[in-house]
């Protein structure tokens, strides 16, 4: 195995000429003198240790991508593009573990990551507490924090990059309203996330635009086992269940993700309802299995290419000690598909006079 030594020799330079082209500090080198070094690594085929480096810089060229759970394809939608750009832009490369939104695992793969020399972090949580991830940075780290803002009101040395996931529930549900849905929910699982309450307050939002806030309800599945978000479908088939024997069901419902939805319309068509002629179904995310569902998933797609680009670029950056700015994207577009439909004939009057009647 070639050493940089044998590059050196090769190109006739000195080995702090070959460290400089390998570590980008060759701004001041004579062009010739640059080919000649490019040319040594390409005709011995050399690859720089990865352990020399981390010795002597007491880091590794690694990103730390911590995701609820690797199940949830989301996440794993997430990380091609957070790898892509990591790669491309700046030659680093992912280690990818699965925390299930618990702060004591969080805190723990920190742990971990800085006993590897990897000081670089991307948190996909939206936990309400982040001081744990301040203590990190504290620490060391760099660390981006997706699908949240930083606290209201309290500085803050993470950054944060996110969807504008209030707009994302609220175009969802204006969607639902303006095909002629008066009977809504919105199906979300237990425990409160800034992600979650964001959604909500969008879905909450678009209803009470339409003078439905009071035909608009928020549908907890329940917790999640120890699987976390990998196992949400399921809890949206159990939860659809429950839908299909309510006298008064909803007629339109926004999922809190893709995953949701799709487990949504199974239990529905397991309960013996067909979407859409009975209820419409509309997530948000924009994967690619809701084009192959049957019906396709109507969806608010958003943004994760660009996100992620973000996420890679502010993570990089040396950290400097002062306060963060939110970084905000706004929902790509709604995915018009077949989940969608206008309600059952006869379900709008009947909701238009409850309506009536109690804004009198």
């Amino acid at each position: 195995m070639p050493t940089i030594q044998d590059v050196a020799s090769h190109a006739s330079v000195s080995v702090s000429t070959v460290s400089n082209v390998l570590n980008g500090r060759s701004d001041r080198m004579r062009p010739e003198t640059l080919a000649r070094v490019e040319a040594a690594i390409a005709a011995l085929n050399f690859r720089p240790s990865k352990l020399a480096q981390q010795l002597k810089t007491g880091q590794t060229p690694l990103i730390g991508l911590l995701v609820p759970s690797m199940t949830n394809p989301m996440y794993g939608y997430i990380a091609r593009e957070i790898e892509h750009f990591a790669q491309e832009l700046y030659g680093y490369r992912l280690m990818l573990g699965s925390t299930y939104r618990d702060r004591d695992k969080e805190s723990a793969f920190f742990d971990d990551l800085l006993a590897q020399g990897v000081r670089k972090v991307i948190v996909i949580s939206s936990l309400s507490d982040e001081r744990h991830l301040e203590q990190a940075v504290e620490r060391g780290l760099t660390i981006v924090s997706y699908d949240r803002g930083a606290t209201p009101g309290k500085p803050s040395r993470v950054s944060h990059v996110m969807p504008d996931n209030y707009e994302a529930a609220r175009l969802a549900t204006a969607h639902l309203i303006e095909q002629g849905h008066r009977r809504l929910a919105f199906v979300t699982v237990a425990g409160m996330t800034m992600s979650r309450s964001a959604k909500i307050d969008g879905f909450h939002a678009a209803a009470e635009a339409a003078g439905l806030r009071d035909n608009a309800e928020v549908l907890d599945g329940g917790a999640l086992d120890e699987y976390g978000d990998g196992v949400i479908a399921e809890v949206g088939r159990a939860t659809a269940l429950r839908i299909a024997a309510f006298a008064n069901r909803p007629t339109g419902i926004v999922a809190l993700n893709d995953l949701m939805a799709l487990g949504l319309m199974a239990g529905l068509r397991e309960a013996g309802l067909n979407v859409p002629q009975d209820v419409s179904v509309v997530g948000i995310d924009g994967l690619f299995l809701s084009a192959l569902s049957n019906p396709g998933l109507t969806t608010v797609q958003l943004p994760v290419r660009e996100m992620a680009r973000a996420m890679v670029e502010r993570v990089m950056q040396p950290p400097d000690g002062g306060d963060k700015i939110d970084q905000c994207f706004a929902a790509s577009q709604l995915l018009k598909r077949q989940s969608v439909a206008p309600p059952p004939s006869g379900t709008n009057r009947a909701a238009q006079a409850k309506t009536r009647t109690t804004s009198t």
